[in-house]
């Protein structure tokens, strides 16, 4: 029997963060706002502006509240139309929602990026997009600046699975008008939860930074143009979207570990994926070239196999130990736009529709060394075996 490693487990959180959480709980200092300076969230602040290459960046409670702030930030009308692909996590569509916007979904191929075709025919009838680089897939960022920056239309970065990809050799989230990152377990970085988002536009971050919740002249610790905030001061709401100090010295000592962790989980998913690719009824869609990915999970199409065969192929992989998610067939899924009831008037995506119910997720950590990495395809190929059959010599 195969033994399937514990792909749900992270890799520890490194000692040195032991050592600011203590200081913290020692002195209760937890709120960011309470130092005059340097307060952890600060310097994580800069520090992540630094290793992306931005001017600013503003850590939040999640990359949900960095899309939210993004919009609100944007200074769009009400009931402004925003751009967004069929193939993303609910927290997206939801963002537009809470920032009185209206979201509108283009249809995505079977490669897990944006259809081009359809990006383009919906374009003139928005005011915004957010480009999401589901599961670390980047969608053509060239075509879809040129695009937008020849309408004027801001272009937000979903980077929440992206932080360490890049695109001709520049960072995932500095593409467009807006970057925004997740801290979420299962992501590059982990702090359990929390967002940032990055840009270099100083009016816009002075926005965010204030509807974040930096009250009264809290936003004066901000090393951002003074004069973008003061006419704003009592001008925005205060949404409360803070990080805390705990958080940050969570986060900080992992801000090293990104480039090690990106070169293994490369590594791990090219591996697997070869693996995977022998097998005639599965394809890992490859990495469009100015892409070069950051990923910590593999996902997959199965072909020549009916709804039936493709949950038979999931449950004897997951009896086998490893779990896998068919986007299109795991129930009540919040990556299948079908199940967004809160949009009005959902539209259907054939498109995309057809795409998630063939299409397979597995986390792939970056921690896994090569015998649970060939544990894991192992798995996968012999499960995919017991429901299609062994592959056949033409002829026989």
């Amino acid at each position: 029997m195969i033994q399937p490693p514990n792909v749900h487990a992270a890799e520890p959180i490194p000692e040195a963060a032991r050592d600011a959480i203590d200081a913290l709980l020692r002195s209760g200092d937890l709120f960011r706002y309470t130092a005059p300076d340097n307060s952890p969230v600060s310097l994580l602040e800069s520090e992540f502006a630094a290793l992306l290459g931005s001017k600013y960046a503003l850590a939040v409670s999640s990359c949900s509240a960095a899309l939210f702030l993004s919009l609100k930030a944007l200074d769009l009308p009400r009931d402004a139309r925003v751009l967004i692909p069929g193939f993303t996590f609910a927290a997206v569509p939801s963002s537009v929602v809470h920032a009185d916007c209206i979201p509108v979904l283009c249809e995505v191929k079977d490669n897990y990026r944006i259809d081009m075709s359809d990006f383009e025919a919906k374009l003139d009838s928005v005011q915004a997009v957010i480009i999401s680089h589901m599961r670390g897939h980047t969608s053509d960022m060239d075509a879809i600046m040129t695009l937008c920056d020849a309408r004027k239309i801001p272009v937000i970065e979903d980077a929440a699975h992206s932080l360490g990809t890049t695109w001709n050799g520049e960072n995932i989230g500095t593409l467009g008008q807006v970057g925004c990152f997740s801290f979420q377990s299962y992501k590059m970085i982990n702090a359990g939860e929390g967002g940032i988002l990055i840009t270099d536009d100083a009016d816009l971050v002075a926005r965010a930074i204030i509807m974040s919740g930096a009250y009264e002249h809290n936003w004066k610790k901000h090393p951002v143009l003074q004069d973008a905030f003061a006419k704003w001061q009592n001008q925005l709401p205060l949404y409360n979207l803070r990080m805390s100090n705990l958080s940050a010295a969570v986060i900080r000592p992992q801000l090293p570990e990104l480039l090690r962790r990106v070169r293994d989980g490369r590594a791990n998913h090219d591996y697997v994926a070869d693996r995977l690719n022998t097998s005639p009824w599965i394809t890992v869609p490859a990495p469009l070239a100015p892409e070069v990915r950051a990923p910590d999970s593999i996902q997959f199409n199965i072909s020549g196999l009916d709804e039936a065969d493709t949950r038979a192929f999931a449950a004897a992989a997951e009896a086998k130990g490893v779990k896998v998610q068919v986007f299109g067939l795991s129930e009540d899924n919040a990556r299948a736009f079908w199940n967004w009831q809160f949009i009005p008037n959902l539209p259907d995506l054939p498109q995309t529709r057809a795409m998630l119910m063939q299409a397979c997720d597995v986390r792939l950590p970056v921690r896994l060394s090569r015998a649970e990495l060939d544990a894991v395809a192992d798995i996968l190929l012999e499960a995919m075996s017991e429901v299609a059959g062994p592959l056949r010599v033409f002829g026989t």
